[in-house]
């Protein structure tokens, strides 16, 4: 839910993912703002990219899609984990991860959009 912000990287794999030069993918694809740059929603959906069996683009999908569930603000706040598990199945089953590695997803999200995550 919400929107799927990229950073310049994502833009430009995604881009030659599906053979289109970076300007190309940006004028159909991507919503820039001064600050960030994030995919456009199209109407009855999510994500222009997200199909029934799964991410057209999973190969390159951007950083924030690959870090979930493990966002700052889902790993550290206990009813927020639970809030994301109500709608997402995926959430709380598959291999248990160390906790370490979560972190880590969690730091790799507040480095790849620090203007999301000013305050920590």
């Amino acid at each position: 839910m919400g929107f799927v912000y990229l950073t310049e990287v994502n833009l430009r794999r995604a881009a030659a993912f599906l053979r289109l030069s970076v300007a190309a993918f940006e004028r159909k694809y991507v919503y820039r703002t001064r600050h960030l740059l994030r995919l456009r929603k199209p109407r009855g959906s999510q994500c222009h990219f997200l199909r029934e069996g799964g991410c057209a683009i999973h190969p390159v999908k951007p950083t924030q899609c690959a870090a979930f569930p493990f966002w700052p603000e889902l790993v550290g706040s206990r009813s927020a984990w639970k809030q994301a598990g109500a709608y997402c199945p995926g959430v709380g089953s598959g291999p248990a991860l160390a906790v370490e590695t979560v972190h880590r997803i969690a730091a790799g999200m507040r480095t790849s959009y620090p203007g999301m995550y000013e305050d920590g």
